[in-house]
């Protein structure tokens, strides 16, 4: 069910007041796009997923079991899904913001945080409100 104009309203408000608050709070959990690995990490997920799926099946050719399970082939999924989940996550902590860069968005958000302050009382009030009408209502 799509939002009415006054909530999509309402949360860009809110959006707009939580940029001008906390900007380091923001860059942290917005999602982080998924990068292109590069040539090394692209070759280091090739032979770990090669020398996983020779454990895997390898394992299955050695009789080691403990429990009932194949030690060798489950080891080697381990390495095939860490191989996989290393070249998913390639560009993540790679792009990292210059120092001067950082300390003026600290700046910035420091001297916008007297206008996110107000634009948070006003929604905290109008949230209040709100709730004070349903009850009269009730």
């Amino acid at each position: 069910m799509p939002l009415s104009e006054h909530e999509q309203r309402m949360l860009d408000e809110i959006e707009s007041a939580l940029y001008a608050e906390d900007p380091k709070f923001v860059s942290s959990v917005t999602r982080h796009k998924v990068g292109l690995p590069n040539a090394r990490r692209r070759l280091v997920v090739a032979l770990g997923f090669l020398a996983g799926l020779a454990l895997l099946v390898g394992g299955l050719m050695v009789d080691v079991e403990i429990g009932g399970l194949k030690v060798l082939s489950f080891i080697g999924f381990l390495v095939m899904f860490g191989a996989a989940v290393y070249g998913l996550m390639g560009g993540r902590g790679e792009a990292s913001g210059s120092g001067a860069g950082s300390a003026s968005k600290k700046k910035n958000g420091k001297a916008s945080g007297a206008s996110g302050e107000s634009i948070s009382r006003r929604m905290e009030d109008r949230f209040n409100k709100r709730f004070e009408r349903d009850e009269r209502d009730l």
